[in-house]
């Protein structure tokens, strides 16, 4: 009952004193920096609270990152190397899920230290800062393994999506 009650009361109001418009066309300007470096898409996710058809069957933070990696089409590029940050506040969870192609190469585990990281940081109250060193981390870990292409097109929108 309390964790649906955090949902109904979450708004987009929250979401906006965590990281205000400055801070979400910093992060958009920082993933279009990051993709020049490495041949992935990154997109990232804020979501005050999940819609009640995820409440009321329990449904946990990662299944709803998963299914905003489809409906965002993080699936979709060429080399499969898309990479979702899904942040749900309600919860204080975080997720990252990627592509195939770079789950080959780095396993959900390497992308724990960043969650935990990027966690922190809200918890410190420097969320826009916290998202700005994940993205940051993510594309060292790009960089590492899948260097920009000859053709390095932006497959994937660069803003951020605020749920």
């Amino acid at each position: 009952m309390r964790r649906t009650m955090r949902h109904l009361l979450a708004d987009q109001r929250m979401v906006a004193r965590l990281i205000p418009p400055a801070a979400i066309d910093a992060i958009a300007r920082a993933i279009a920096a990051s993709e020049k470096r490495h041949d992935g898409e990154i997109r990232f996710c804020i979501e005050a609270g999940l819609p009640w058809s995820y409440l009321k069957r329990i449904a946990p933070a990662r299944e709803r990152a998963l299914m905003l990696f489809s409906k965002l089409r993080v699936w979709d590029t060429e080399r499969n190397t898309g990479v979702l940050v899904y942040v749900l506040l309600a919860d204080k969870s975080i997720e990252i899920v990627a592509d195939r192609g770079i789950a080959r190469k780095l396993p959900q585990e390497s992308w724990n230290a960043i969650c935990d990281a990027l966690g922190a940081r809200f918890h410190a109250g420097e969320a826009g800062a916290g998202v700005l060193l994940a993205i940051e981390s993510i594309s060292d870990a790009l960089a590492a393994h899948f260097p920009p292409q000859a053709r390095n097109d932006n497959e994937l929108p660069d803003a951020p999506v605020v749920l």
